[in-house]
């Protein structure tokens, strides 16, 4: 997607009257941040064939990520807006996707043979959100996940888009096939409505996935990994700037951790420091840490132990 945001962020959007623009969205955001962490990715979508679609595979090919499978189509490339809202002081968006290129992926856009090398597949709720074809299409990709590679998937409920009734429909399906699953504790909460507090963890782990994660912003990360409780908590970036992306930040470090097999509490670690990375800068890839920062940060920024519960 094409990212439309306030060039001076201290500007209400309705008054701003110059924007920068930037690609975001949380497939490419993730293949992003994977390539700074020096994992190969490649990214699936369809833009479209106009001047905004040239933009986006132009920003993100740039990355270093692989666009070769994005389709080109006649519908136009989707928007959003992102603004500092000065009241909760919080990041906010505003999403015109209904209709985009991208809604209209369909399984048959997948190629087998591209995915026969993959370590990893990884997916997200909000792509299902977009159409019954994008939901298929994401169905699809985890059939055509080769043996031996994980399939995670992201909650990313985004219920702007659709309501958790819809989600669940679409979702479950990928969950029970899912190796890894993450969310935040709200999203856990909101689709599996646990009777006890705290528990929706345990639900998610009994559909199926080894590893469920949930992100807690700068609180850190708990979960299960094998049936085993695991938390870690989070770092404390110089500053906070710009919230939106840290979560597919999060979900890059972890991955790309587990690629590289180090032990839980090493992946989580991962996790919360390219997520707290993202956070310190606008935008939401222009904070993803390289290899060499991420290693220099994990022993230099400090962690949040006080947020530890």
């Amino acid at each position: 997607m094409v990212l439309l945001h306030p060039a001076d962020p201290k500007v209400a959007l309705a008054q701003a009257r110059l924007l920068t623009m930037d690609t975001a969205g949380a497939d490419s955001n993730f293949a992003i941040a994977m390539g700074r962490l020096g994992v190969r990715s490649g990214w699936i979508s369809r833009v479209g064939a106009d001047p905004l679609g040239d933009f986006v595979l132009a920003a993100i090919g740039g990355e270093g990520v692989d666009v070769s499978q994005v389709k080109r189509d006649p519908h136009p490339t989707g928007v959003f807006f992102k603004h500092r809202d000065p009241a909760s002081r919080t990041t906010q968006v505003l999403y015109y996707r209904q209709g985009s290129a991208a809604s209209h992926l369909t399984p048959d856009d997948l190629d087998p043979k591209y995915f026969a090398g993959a370590g990893l597949v990884h997916l997200n709720g909000m792509t299902c959100a977009l159409s019954a074809s994008c939901a298929a299409a994401a169905v699809r990709a985890f059939e055509l996940a080769p043996p031996g590679s994980i399939r995670s998937l992201d909650l990313n409920l985004r219920l702007q888009l659709w309501d958790v009734a819809r989600a669940r429909e679409a979702l479950s399906p990928l969950i029970r096939r899912a190796h890894v699953l993450l969310g935040t504790v709200e999203e856990f909460e909101a689709f599996f409505e646990p009777e006890v507090a705290g528990e929706a963890i345990v639900a998610a782990a009994a559909m199926g996935p080894t590893t469920v994660v949930a992100k807690r912003g700068p609180r850190g990360a708990i979960g299960l990994i094998g049936g085993v409780p695991v938390s870690h908590p989070g770092f404390l970036p110089p500053k906070v700037v710009d919230e939106v992306g840290a979560g597919d930040g999060f979900d890059a470090g972890f991955l790309a951790a587990l690629l590289e097999r180090c032990p839980p509490q090493m992946a989580l670690r991962w996790a919360n420091l390219v997520g707290a990375s993202s956070v310190s800068v606008p935008g939401d890839i222009q904070g993803y840490p390289t290899r060499v920062q991420l290693e220099d940060r994990l022993s230099t920024w400090p962690e949040n132990e006080a947020l530890t519960p």
